[in-house]
């Protein structure tokens, strides 16, 4: 792994680790599973096996994060101490026992008599990351990259400088071994550099950054490469007249309670008319047990104590303990709300009603809608893809959770015997057949 440093312009130290990236890429593609898989069982066993150093560069960031007074949801997700190591273990070997995307085909069609062509799975090429405050992002992502065939070239937060070295040195000595897998996991010092990274649009096939609504933003008026990511994770949950009060109760406490500080947490509460005087004054004392800031519409603040809320914390990403909340007259409203303010992550019915339940989620756009489930359950691991590089609210190749099948794409294999179109050509001409045989 190269941890590019200041030592020759930024330019040609970017341009350069670029190539070796996709020159990385064309060996990866063509590596069996066996070896991708060995390649991040040998990174959990170096997680393990140097955790001690881990953890300590972790308590060095978590210092400075301290003296400089960041805010306490940012350190939250910065602490990455035996229990994150154990996680990151976990999901990495999750990881392993996923069915291989690569290679996968996934259609055959006869155009005609010796002439097939294959739809076969392939992965995307080279990838660059830029992530900020959680040092996971970088174990998660590499292993994720080398497991569906991807080079990557990352960029962590300076607030976890510390633990990202340490996490790098592990993931290098772990690769070592195995002369195909250099620089396939690179990880960039600087953000002038990743400002760099982004105008190599030749080289580079896909950016993914996970971090504020400004840094995705950024990335996505500064570069020419495809962009995968939210911009922001504004999470709603909607509780129907119908819905079940208890349940209602469990599902948006921990919604919004359980981790505050991740895209996936609820922001906004909307709750139906009829139900709101029955509802709100236990889900407030729900909620008053873990010193959740209530902001509510002047109905809310009928029914309980809560700060005014006003047009600007329907569009917030708090990423803390602190909720919006809004009396609505009808599904429809509902979903109207929704639609309009969310940015599209993961949104959330609570209802006994199936046919107000099919029709929240038919109609909200995002790219996960829940049913009587709390919106934290918008996670790669829950999900079953054993990990992910982020939650995409993208309309193109992937969205939602992204997990392996998000890192790869499709090439078409055509297999002939000397066939050529100008026998197609005319009256007289052959005719494909179009056999779908897969």
């Amino acid at each position: 792994m190269l941890r590019i440093e200041f030592f020759w312009p930024v330019m040609v130290a970017v341009r350069e680790a670029a190539e070796r990236a996709r020159q990385a890429s064309y060996r990866l593609a063509s590596l069996p599973l066996e070896t991708r898989n060995k390649a991040i069982e040998d990174i959990a066993n170096a997680l393990l096996e140097r955790s001690s150093i881990i953890m300590e560069a972790n308590s060095r960031d978590l210092r400075s994060a301290e003296e400089q007074r960041l805010s306490q949801a940012l350190v939250k997700r910065l602490r990455y101490d035996r229990s994150k190591i154990d996680e990151s273990v976990e999901s990495i070997r999750s990881l392993m026992a996923q069915e291989d995307v690569v290679g996968k085909l996934l259609a055959r069609t006869e155009l005609d008599e010796g002439l097939v062509l294959d739809k076969v799975s392939c992965p995307i090429g080279v990838i660059g990351v830029v992530f900020e405050s959680r040092p996971d992002a970088l174990v998660q992502i590499s292993c994720l990259c080398l497991r569906s065939g991807n080079a990557v070239l990352l960029k962590g937060g300076t607030e976890a400088k510390e633990t990202n070295l340490a996490l790098a040195e592990a993931i290098d000595a772990a690769l070592s071994a195995d002369e195909r897998l250099k620089d396939a996991v690179q990880v960039l010092s600087t953000r002038e550099q990743f400002r760099e990274l982004l105008k190599h649009d030749d080289l580079i096939d896909l950016i993914i950054p996970r971090g504020s609504n400004e840094l995705v933003r950024s990335i996505m008026e500064s570069t020419r490469v495809p962009v995968l990511g939210h911009a922001a994770g504004i999470c709603h949950t909607y509780v129907d007249k119908s819905a079940d009060l208890d349940m209602a109760v469990d599902v948006c406490y921990d919604a919004k309670v359980q981790y505050p500080a991740v895209c996936n947490a609820m922001e906004t509460l909307l709750v139906h008319r009829d139900i709101a005087y029955d509802f709100l004054p236990r889900m407030a004392s729900r909620y008053k047990e873990a010193k959740v800031e209530l902001r509510g519409d002047e109905e809310t603040r009928r029914a309980i104590g809560a700060l005014p809320a006003t047009e600007e914390d329907w569009k917030e990403e708090y990423n803390d303990t602190v909720l919006s909340i809004k009396v609505v007259s009808s599904l429809d409203e509902a979903i109207e709300h929704v639609n309009r303010f969310s940015s599209h992550h993961t949104d959330a019915i609570i209802t006994s009603d199936h046919e107000a339940a099919a029709r929240f989620m038919d109609l909200v756009d995002s790219s996960s809608v829940m049913w009587n489930a709390s919106t934290r359950f918008a996670d790669g691991y829950r999900y079953g893809l054993g990990a992910e590089v982020g939650i995409s609210t993208n309309k193109t190749h992937a969205r939602g959770p992204v997990g392996l099948e998000g890192l790869v794409i499709y090439k078409y294999k055509l297999r002939g015997n000397g066939q050529t179109v100008a026998e197609y050509v005319g009256k007289g001409g052959r005719r494909f057949t179009h056999r779908k045989i897969i």
